[in-house]
């Protein structure tokens, strides 16, 4: 299949199916839930084809014409910006029936929600923080490396020191970030439970998501949100650095990647 049709496609094309698993791995819908849910994935992703996919390939054309040139730290961190207001615009259009879910939700579903978070947190936890710190920092190496090369192709040594260099000083504190993202998964739960206990509306329920949802941008805990905007910098400042040490190779192979996406994502915009 791979051969004729990129993996972008086919997912995508599963996207409905593939969202209804793993939000079912959560929730565990019952029988009266699950076509509601079905029905408002599919409603959500007509949407997202019909009037999201044009841009996105829009702005992989762009960052094509980006990629053979050296960047800025203030271009890359322009270019993540661009895309965390892409994620809000299609979060937010799924608020609705995300309300309605969340209003029907039983006490026995949201603590499955409940256990099903702290198993992912666990998982997390043994992925980011390794008891020996040297493991830890082979790992997030190892990490960032192949997050590199999926764009650029192989590294050359004089690149991995850059990254291990980098992530030696980097901002980055998996504890932090743990923490916060356990905080957040007890935010959910409890407004869950809230909107159960007081039978909530569904305005009261879509402001509370949205609020939940601009929380993970921007921490309500000053100094998480100042730790986060310190890391987002030295993001944006190492992925600028490595782009400008790539060879016009390594940036060719950049471009065949964004111009393989653009395709592959204006053809499934095609009507």
């Amino acid at each position: 299949m791979l051969a004729s049709c990129s993996a972008l496609r086919l997912t995508y094309d599963q996207g409905p199916l593939l969202a209804y698993w793993w939000l079912d791995s959560y929730a565990d819908f019952s029988p009266e839930q699950a076509p509601r849910m079905k029905r408002a994935l599919a409603d959500w992703f007509d949407w997202h084809r019909a009037t999201q996919l044009g841009d996105y390939a829009q702005a992989l054309s762009t960052m094509q014409a980006m990629a053979v040139n050296p960047v800025t730290a203030a271009q890359a961190c322009n270019l993540a910006e661009g895309w965390q207001r892409r994620a809000e615009l299609a979060f937010d259009r799924a608020v609705p029936a995300l309300a309605e879910t969340a209003r029907s939700l039983t006490i026995e579903q949201i603590s499955h929600i409940e256990r099903r978070q702290r198993v992912k947190q666990e998982d997390l936890v043994a992925e980011y923080l390794q008891p020996d710190p040297a493991e830890r920092q082979k790992a997030a190496l190892e990490r960032t490396i192949d997050r590199a090369e999926s764009i650029y192709g192989r590294l050359d040594e004089s690149q991995r020191r850059l990254l291990a260099g980098a992530l030696l000083i980097s901002p980055f504190d998996a504890r932090l970030w743990l923490a916060e993202r356990r905080q957040r998964q007890a935010d959910l739960v409890q407004s869950l439970r809230r909107w159960h206990a007081e039978r909530s509306d569904a305005d009261t329920v879509q402001s509370g998501l949205r609020r939940l949802a601009a929380d993970t941008t921007r921490s309500p805990r000053p100094e998480y949100a100042a730790y986060a905007a310190r890391l987002a910098q030295a993001n944006c400042a190492l992925a600028a650095q490595l782009h400008n040490s790539t060879t016009a190779a390594q940036r060719q192979r950049a471009v065949d990647r964004l111009q393989a996406w653009e395709a592959d994502l204006r053809a499934l915009a095609a009507p």
